[in-house]
């Protein structure tokens, strides 16, 4: 989708657009001094609308400005999850000089020139340097969403990271940072799976393989998995579109899932799913996925499948 073009008040009046007609209501101002056609603004998504507003802010801002943080995230396309996205986060190249406005926010840090790269017209930090920045800034989930699929997506790599890790060494947030790009992982393939890799780390289980192939005892491929425990006997997985399926008639998605988990049990693992919203209360699932563990033991004991069911 096309992002909305803005345009200045200057240039508005220029236009013949009466200042009147500005504060009416077929404009929406962005921010100060700069709108969009009112029409344009109702499809957009909580990204987009910041893509929006950073392009009006950047154009008003000293051209010194870099974009950066979470603004540098959603330029560069990355996903952001629960990262607020009402100010504009701008990193001016200084030691002081930073503060928070109503729609932007400036960092005084030093930046080099293999820091910044440009996307269209914005100046914008490169996403190894994004993705530290927003490691010391935000929180640990948070941040690990994002710089989970800058690595699947092969934005950046874990060489890069270590080198802008270096370059942060100092800053406020740096022992969070490293915490962060070591519990980083590529193979996580949404921002679900980036939340219940969190979720697990926290809890105390082992942690899982990611993506595994599960082979039968020909040696033939039975189903990649999301989360494979090899220890406990147990797969699980993230169903990212459980919750947009209708709960009354199965969908052919839904069959197939029972087939390929009625196959797995067959070789004896146990298999757990949880969906998106079982990640803002976790506590659950992950009690179904210690229940499975438990199961699996007593069957590898017993030699009994009666209770071998999906948790």
């Amino acid at each position: 989708m096309d992002l909305p073009k803005t345009i200045s008040r200057q240039a508005a009046l220029q236009a013949g657009v009466a200042g009147r007609e500005l504060r009416g209501r077929s404009w929406h101002r962005i921010c100060r001094g700069h709108y969009v056609n009112t029409g344009d603004v109702g499809e957009l998504n909580a990204a987009q609308r910041h893509s929006v507003l950073t392009g009006a802010v950047a154009a008003g801002a000293s051209s010194a400005a870099v974009v950066s943080h979470v603004s540098a995230a959603v330029a560069h396309g990355l996903p952001v999850w629960f990262v607020p996205l009402t100010r504009v986060h701008l990193t001016r190249n200084r030691k002081t000089g930073a503060r928070i406005g109503p729609r932007v926010v400036v960092h005084a840090a030093s930046t080099e020139p293999d820091e910044i790269v440009r996307i269209g017209d914005l100046r914008v930090t490169a996403v190894a340097r994004t993705i530290i920045d927003l490691a010391r800034t935000v929180p640990f989930e948070q941040a690990v969403v994002i710089g989970d699929a800058a690595l699947r997506l092969g934005r950046t790599s874990r060489a890069e990271l270590a080198e802008q890790l270096m370059r942060s060494s100092g800053r406020p947030g740096c022992p969070a940072a490293r915490r962060v790009i070591e519990f980083l992982d590529g193979r996580a393939e949404s921002p679900g799976e980036s939340r219940s890799r969190v979720a697990l780390h926290t809890c105390g289980l082992p942690m899982p393989e990611l993506q595994p192939t599960i082979l039968d005892v020909r040696g033939t491929a039975v189903s990649r998995v999301d989360f494979l425990f090899p220890t406990l006997g147990v797969v699980g997985e993230f169903d990212e579109m459980a919750q947009r399926r209708n709960n009354i008639h199965p969908s052919a998605e839904s069959v197939a899932e029972k087939v390929r988990d009625d196959a797995l049990r067959a070789l004896g693992w146990i298999v757990v799913r949880w969906c998106w919203r079982d990640l803002d209360n976790s506590e659950p699932w992950l009690t179904r996925l210690t229940r499975a563990a438990d199961l699996a033991r007593r069957i590898r004991r017993t030699g009994s499948w009666l209770a071998a069911e999906s948790i």
